[in-house]
Order: structure tokens, then sequence, then C-alpha cells
């Protein structure tokens, strides 16, 4: 019996999946959209009143913390869409052969 001509063992791929390259520019531009939130959040929060908060430096540190999972939550959801802005400009500079093969997502 040939297990090779299958279409089973044809699908199976025993290495890693290779990103295409409008996956690796989807993710980029949600990294960028994640970097983007946080820095708006840090500059929105720069404003000092001279009070430390009940806890002073851990309300800092938990403000922070709960910041970036916001900016996290807000890119990998697309809430803000500036990723997927991001995203539709640059596939225009992809190469054409991939572009044709994966498509408009």
């Amino acid at each position: 019996m040939d297990v090779s001509a299958t279409p089973a063992a044809t699908a199976l791929t025993l290495g890693p999946k290779v990103p295409s390259d409008r996956e690796k520019l989807t993710a980029a531009a949600k990294q960028f959209e994640a970097i983007f939130v946080r820095q708006m959040l840090a500059s929105a929060r720069a404003t000092s009143f001279g009070k430390d908060g009940l806890f002073g430096q851990m309300d800092q540190t938990f403000v922070q913390m709960r910041d970036d999972r916001f900016a996290e939550i807000a890119s990998q959801t697309g809430a803000l869409g500036l990723a997927k802005q991001i995203e539709n400009h640059l596939a225009a500079l992809l190469p054409a052969d991939a572009a044709k093969t994966q498509g408009a997502k």
C-alpha cells in the first residue's frame, strides 16, 4: 500500500506553518495599533495633579498594566480600526504575485 499517494498524507506537513506576507502585515499592523494606543493613554495620563493616590507607585503600575491590556484588546479586536487601515494601505506594497494568491481580506 502506497501511503504517499493518499490525500490525507499530502495534506499533512511536519514543519511549522510559515506565515504569508499578508499574515505578517496583519500582525505588524495590530502591534503598531497597540503601541499607538499605549502611547495615547500614557499621554492622556501624563497630567499630574500632585496626588499620588492611596497606594502611590502601586497605583501607577496598575494603571500602566491596565492600559497595556486595554491596548492589546483594542488592537486584537479592531475596535479602533487603525490596524485595518494600515494593513490596507501597506498591502498595496506587497508583491503582485502574493496579492493574487492571498486575495483581499
